[in-house]
């Protein structure tokens, strides 16, 4: 069922910030979070991708490589090509192998390729409720013959695992790949 990835989608050089309420920070020491409303909104946005065949039919890409932390991401080539964040439409979708050959969604990712392509500023690093985006960052390892991904903003959201590390941590240490 996992077959390929379309890494031009995420090779689009786009970027615009995106700013959504304000944020809810805490304690430094305390992992960010989102607020229940917060993640009403996006469990209610997203719930219907925990069947896989209604993400793909929503346009929704798999990749062929489960990245360990992460999982396999669902790319949406649109959305990752679009010039907004949209709290309700994510650019990736994160699932897991799960029972019976299954597909378990995890979580979801929003992805900004970064303005100026520079590692150095931050000036554009988009919010997603407040919460700063991850980045910027090297573009990551795609296929062969795909185009390289560019410096880019990510945020991952932990919907539907908890995530020890926290909500909003890039990582998640309970995905283990096969």
């Amino acid at each position: 069922m996992i077959t390929r990835f379309l890494p031009a989608a995420l090779a689009v050089t786009c970027a615009l910030t995106t700013a959504v309420t304000g944020p809810a920070h805490a304690d430094p020491h305390t992992p960010a979070t989102l607020s229940p409303a917060q993640r009403k909104v996006l469990i209610d946005a997203t719930r219907r991708f925990k069947d896989v065949d209604v993400a793909l039919a929503a346009g929704y890409l798999p990749t062929d490589l489960c990245v360990p932390g992460m999982g396999w991401h669902y790319v949406h080539p649109g959305l990752a090509a679009d010039t907004a964040i949209d709290p309700v439409r994510p650019e990736v979708l994160l699932y897991v192998p799960g029972p019976h050959d299954s597909i378990r969604l995890v979580g979801i990712e929003y992805f900004q390729a970064d303005a100026d392509g520079e590692l150095k500023t931050t000036t554009d690093r988009p919010t997603l409720f407040g919460h700063p985006f991850d980045g910027p960052m090297t573009g990551h390892e795609v296929p062969a013959g795909a185009p390289p991904m560019p410096v880019h903003y990510d945020l991952h959201v932990w919907l539907y695992l908890t995530n020890p590390a926290g909500q909003l941590a890039p990582l998640n240490k309970r995905i283990i790949c096969p």
